[in-house]
């Protein structure tokens, strides 16, 4: 009965500790695009040109949002509940979902219940599954003209601007706000080693050192397991340690192994050397019909006597 106890306790824990950091990871989801009055922007999966609503997942680890609500309205915070049972909406790591402001959820999970108005200014908020933590809000202005969108300058963080899709504004959705087309690291590496030396002996002193540490990492295992052997061995026999090691030390010359090892050949090659002893060995041939001897006798002939 107590077994049982203790199993439910720490059920019950562990799911309690499951839920918490479930939702404690929620309250880094972040509303990071949006888009009012779209005309030449993303299109969704019936084709149609809708407003939209980019969230982002800023943990480095998966996040599923289907328990979270969006709402434009602070006194109706359940006003959209993500469905369940879509497995769309887990959000990757570091990555972006799109919601369309299209007031026909019918059409699917990323349609939410309500509409943004154009012309005035609207508030989005995230709730959590309690529908009374807010996660995440923003406020887009009424001045937001048509194809335009408000943006973080930073993917989850940064000031909020507004995009008219120029090459220094460009618009994101399902995107970085932020596009790299190189690697600052890379580039830097490149400017200062040029012709690539020291990559390659950088490459080689990572390879040779990967080898050495495997090496040593086998010798000590080697000599763990035989010092694990002797004292196993000891133990079976009753020896103590202090007296092994006199012995080992006592007896550990190169001729007297020498001498032990010719005596065991002596021992067992004794017949070889003695010439009053014949060891005769069987020697097993398979039969074979075509070199059998039998068969190339001849039939002695018969002799009759005359009458």
């Amino acid at each position: 009965m107590n077994r049982l106890i203790k199993i439910a306790a720490i059920a019950l824990c562990a799911l309690g500790f499951s839920v918490g950091a479930d939702a404690q990871s929620r309250q880094a989801l972040r509303i990071n695009e949006v888009m009012v009055v779209n005309d030449s922007s993303i299109v969704d999966d019936y084709g149609r040109k809708s407003a939209w609503i980019e969230l982002f997942n800023a943990n480095f680890a998966p996040l599923e949002i289907s328990s979270v609500y969006l709402t434009t309205d602070p006194e109706n915070p359940k006003m959209y509940p993500v469905p369940l049972g879509d497995v769309n909406t887990e959000i990757p790591t570091r990555q972006h979902v799109v919601f369309f402001a299209d007031g026909e959820p019918n059409r699917g999970t990323f349609h939410t219940s309500f509409r943004l108005e154009p012309g005035q200014d609207n508030w989005i908020g995230i709730y959590d599954a309690d529908g009374n933590t807010l996660i995440d809000e923003v406020l887009v202005p009424a001045s937001l003209q048509p194809n335009q969108s408000y943006a973080r300058s930073i993917d989850g963080e940064g000031e909020w601007q507004v995009r008219d899709g120029s090459q220094e504004a460009y618009i994101t959705p399902s995107s970085a706000n932020v596009i790299r087309d190189t690697n600052d690291k890379i580039a830097l590496f490149a400017d200062r080693d040029e012709n690539g030396f020291g990559m390659t002996i950088m490459a080689m002193a990572i390879v040779f050192s990967a080898l050495l540490l495997l090496c040593l990492c086998f010798y000590a295992i080697g000599k763990i397991g035989g010092a694990v052997s002797r004292i196993n061995k000891m133990r079976a026999h009753g020896v103590d340690k202090s007296d092994a090691d006199e012995t080992i030390k006592s007896h550990d010359s190169g001729e007297e192994i020498a001498a032990i090892a010719m005596a065991l050949y002596e021992h067992f090659n004794t017949h070889d050397t003695e010439n009053t002893i014949l060891t005769i060995n069987k020697v097993k041939r398979a039969y074979s019909p075509w070199s059998s001897k039998i068969y190339g006798l001849r039939e002695v002939p018969q002799h009759h006597r005359a009458k």
